[in-house]
């Protein structure tokens, strides 16, 4: 599609139960014309998801992993995450590490996104930059997402349910086949997940049997772009 980067290859890894939305906010008067929210950030859960990513690069022989922070400013929250990211680096001498500033990522994945591979962040900047980085290949649509636990893993479109288009055959349904793939790949199937990624990114790479986000000028249905990518499959 000439609307949006080709070949993007970006995982984004969004801690996902503290900070700002640990849920701690309340106001500050009794007339609510002042709020304030408690972003919360501990060494264990910064390590949990900082190692989850670079063990998940190590085993997918992922090349390099940026650690978005905003320390400058939120020296002690922020500084803390960068901290632990910096000290798990040095366990992995065999993954390239750097980190952005996350107002600077967000304009350098805009202006280049191919220069990054795997991203690591805490949970609003997370939230932010993965929209951000759907819309570089066609919207939320296209993004896959997964709540992984120490045993229990959730796969999902990023996008939700999406009740406002319910029936009107205008969904793009990638983003679900895509969170197939990643439980596949979860579960050790990803064989099987290569098969259906490899068919979609077959019927999207043509570009002319795909949904109206991905290509506004020639678009067709969600049944027709999953009927499509099922014959695809029967290639295989």
């Amino acid at each position: 599609p000439t609307l949006y980067f080709d070949h993007i290859d970006m995982i984004i890894f969004r801690e996902n139960l503290e900070e700002f939305y640990s849920g701690i906010e309340h106001y500050i008067d009794s007339s609510r014309s002042a709020a304030e929210t408690i972003g919360i950030t501990t060494r264990r859960g910064s390590e949990r998801i900082i190692k989850f990513a670079f063990e998940y690069a190590r085993k997918h022989k992922r090349k390099k992993i940026t650690l978005v922070h905003k320390a400058n400013i939120l020296k002690f929250t922020s500084g803390l995450f960068l901290d632990v990211g910096e000290e798990i680096a040095k366990n992995y001498p065999d993954i390239q590490f750097d980190n952005r500033i996350v107002d600077n990522m967000a304009m350098q994945m805009v202006m280049n996104p191919y220069q990054f591979d795997c991203v690591v962040t805490s949970n609003l900047f997370g939230d932010i930059l993965s929209d951000l980085a759907s819309g570089l290949v066609g919207g939320l649509g296209m993004a896959p997402g997964a709540n992984i636990g120490d045993g229990v893993a959730i796969f999902e479109a990023v996008h939700g349910s999406a009740p406002d288009i319910a029936g009107m055959n205008i969904a793009n349904p990638s983003a679900l086949l895509l969170a197939a793939v990643m439980m596949l790949d979860y579960i050790g199937e990803n064989k099987k997940g290569k098969i259906i990624e490899n068919a979609l990114a077959a019927i999207i790479g043509k570009g002319d049997c795909v949904t109206k986000d991905i290509n506004k000028t020639k678009f067709v249905g969600t049944s027709e772009f999953a009927d499509a990518v099922c014959k695809e499959l029967d290639k295989e």
